[in-house]
């Protein structure tokens, strides 16, 4: 399994991945299916330097993504980033997630990130327990902000300093 950024052709499999979230309720507080289009600004805001979207991939077909993203968008947050991840359904299971998040964790310094959040609803426990397997800690809770098929979800806030 490798690693490595996304390219622009790849956005339709990237957002294939995140459509393929939205049924299940767990990872996306998208209702409906996005379209190519309407993340190609999204896609264009991940810089490789600074701000990255990797894909993993096994001979030629991606797995999973994750992208770093800025958190508030002004300056005095530019340390601190915003984790996204999402692992194609048939993947699953596979270490997909472990993989990247490890590779985001080692290389977020030399980003000149020295935070990450991560904002996860509180019944996606796979993923919570995730990210608490690599030092995420609970940094707050939003209880019931979101609505999703008439039942109300709180938005647990992780977060992970690897700096000092």
């Amino acid at each position: 399994m490798s690693i490595r950024p996304a390219t622009l052709a790849e956005l339709p499999v990237i957002v294939d991945i995140y459509n393929a979230a939205i049924p299940g309720r767990q990872a996306t507080a998208d209702t409906e299916a996005v379209t190519v289009e309407s993340r190609l600004e999204w896609f264009k805001a991940h810089d490789p330097a600074t701000r990255p979207l990797w894909v993993s991939e096994i001979e030629g077909e991606i797995l999973g993504w994750l992208s770093l993203s800025s958190f508030y968008g002004r300056p005095a947050y530019n340390a601190t980033a915003e984790v996204s991840l999402y692992v194609a359904t048939t993947a699953q299971g596979l270490g997909v997630g472990r993989q990247l998040l490890q590779h985001a964790l080692t290389a977020a310094p030399d980003l000149g990130i020295i935070t990450l959040l991560a904002f996860i609803f509180g019944h996606n426990q796979t993923s919570i327990k995730l990210f608490e397997r690599y030092g995420f800690t609970s940094w707050g809770l939003l209880p019931r902000v979101a609505q999703l098929d008439r039942m109300e979800c709180d938005l647990s806030i992780l977060g992970l300093r690897l700096g000092p």
